[in-house]
């Protein structure tokens, strides 16, 4: 999010909290009480003041504070003893191609802060920063305080409301009172509504010593293991309810609702004792997508390597060619025998089949020759008993547009090659086709008596055709 977006995000933040809690208590709370200063309306307005003050001192904490910044110097030390890191295990430590450096355990790298923050659970437009280590505590607690100061405002601006109900008409709220209690409900109510439900997901996180992104991979995994791909995984970072909350907002239960420090520094986060079948890096892998395996990325010392790819391109058992893999071309498979046949309507004519190989012919297994095999394109027809498939295949649509000229196809790797041929014969053939339609020529038979054809014919010494095929509409 840009700069200047997001501090008109903060400004109306700020200004539709500011007109909730003010409005409410100038246009309404003190009408209601006669506009006289009483110690029923300061018991009534300090509570909720103080409330106020409390949700805008934790906004202001939670848009100040920088979540959490990786050191420039930090590395991953997967073989300290002080406590491991589940990542320790695969022996692959995290890194962020972004930033150009390692990442801590749970740190994640953020597109509108172009940056890794520590811990992070998601960015939050509402207070244009992220919402990371050092200033969770600051978020929970501004939810906290916006579900407890809308409450306490709905129940103040409600009884407001039922009195005026029970008053008579000259004793009812004036038109500006009437429309200020529309307004705050308006606005309230579906804050209250949202952030409570918002502020629930939260509690539950922070009961569970989880964050948004590992929430999404918590139900990633619940996936996998119901469909049997992995075994069920427990969550590394679950320590216990009363141990996740002082993680994140202290250890002493009184100060929970004061602005306090996180304890920790965010590079390191201690994990419950797993079982050996259990003590796997979070989040587990999909066994099924590919990755570079850790043999292959790094060298016996732990360090990154460059991926040595084989020398063959062929991948099945390492050097070979898959014996069950099918030609993608139709006319192929018709030729190996592996297409269904056509309806009974259809059999007319029969495909000649060609050599096909298994492999292609750059490959050294190839017996065929690279050259690959002429077959002629006459033997190609529409009738071909091969499934309907065929007829998308290349060289059927190009044998039907030739109207089965018999030219040479030379079939390879690359495609197509067709031989040329003699352009006297192809309009010879053009000629005998559409003469073969109805009504387009008719046929000339000369009368056997003719001396004017007889003696044309002896003096070009030239034996003439007995029949001609002339254009309707010319006579002879």
């Amino acid at each position: 999010m840009g700069r200047l977006l997001g501090r008109i995000w903060v400004g109306f933040t700020v200004s539709l909290i500011a007109f909730i809690a003010y409005s409410s208590q100038i246009f309404i709370i003190w009408p209601w009480y006669g506009r006289v200063l009483t110690v029923d309306l300061l018991t009534l307005l300090l509570p909720f003041n103080f409330l106020v003050g409390l949700l805008f001192w934790n906004y202001f904490l939670t848009v100040s504070t920088d979540p959490g910044r990786v050191p420039k110097s930090w590395m991953p030390d997967t073989h300290s003893g002080e406590g491991y890191e589940v990542k320790r295990l695969t022996g692959n430590p995290r890194y962020c191609r972004m930033c150009d450096a390692y990442k801590p355990p749970r740190a994640h790298h953020c597109r509108q802060c172009r940056r890794c923050v520590l811990r992070m659970d998601h960015h939050c437009p509402w207070v244009n920063n992220c919402v990371g280590h050092f200033n969770y505590g600051h978020f929970i607690r501004f939810l906290f305080f916006v579900d407890i100061a809308c409450s306490y405002h709905a129940i103040m601006v409600t009884r407001r409301a039922f009195d005026a109900m029970n008053t008579d008409y000259w004793d009812g709220p004036s038109t500006v009172e009437f429309v200020f209690i529309i307004l705050n409900y308006v606005t309230c109510i579906p804050v209250l509504l949202g952030v409570g439900g918002f502020s629930l997901y939260h509690f539950y996180c922070l009961s569970k010593n989880t964050t948004t992104i590992e929430g999404w991979e918590k139900d990633k995994v619940a996936t996998l293991v119901k469909k049997g791909k992995i075994h069920e995984v427990k969550f590394p970072y679950n320590i216990g309810r009363r141990e996740n909350i002082e993680t994140v907002l202290g250890r002493n239960p009184l100060l929970w609702c004061c602005p306090s420090v996180p304890p920790g520094d965010g590079l390191r986060f201690q994990v419950v004792e797993a079982d050996d079948e259990q003590a796997q890096a979070w989040p587990p892998e999909d066994p099924t997508s590919f990755r570079v395996h850790a043999d292959y990325a790094y060298d016996g010392d732990g360090d990154e390597r460059a991926l040595d790819l084989p020398a063959s391109p062929w991948t099945y058992e390492n050097g070979s060619v898959n014996p069950t893999l099918e030609p993608s071309n139709a006319y192929r498979r018709a030729s190996k025998g592996t297409t269904k046949s056509r309806p009974k309507q259809r059999q007319t004519a029969s495909r000649t089949t060609g050599f096909v190989a298994s492999v292609p012919p750059y490959h050294p297994d190839y017996a065929g020759g690279s050259d690959g095999e002429f077959v002629g394109a006459g033997h190609v027809s529409s009738s071909a008993s091969a499934s309907e498939e065929d007829y998308d295949s290349d060289e059927c649509r190009y044998n039907e547009n030739n109207n089965g000229g018999g030219s040479r196809v030379r079939l390879g790797s690359e495609g197509y090659e067709v031989q040329p041929v003699d352009r006297e014969e192809v309009l010879r053939r053009y000629i005998l086709s559409r003469g073969a339609e109805a009504g387009h020529f008719r046929r000339y038979v000369p009368e056997s008596g003719s001396g004017s054809h007889s003696g044309e014919e002896s003096e070009d010494g030239q034996g003439r055709a007995g029949v001609d095929l002339l254009p309707i509409g010319v006579e002879p």
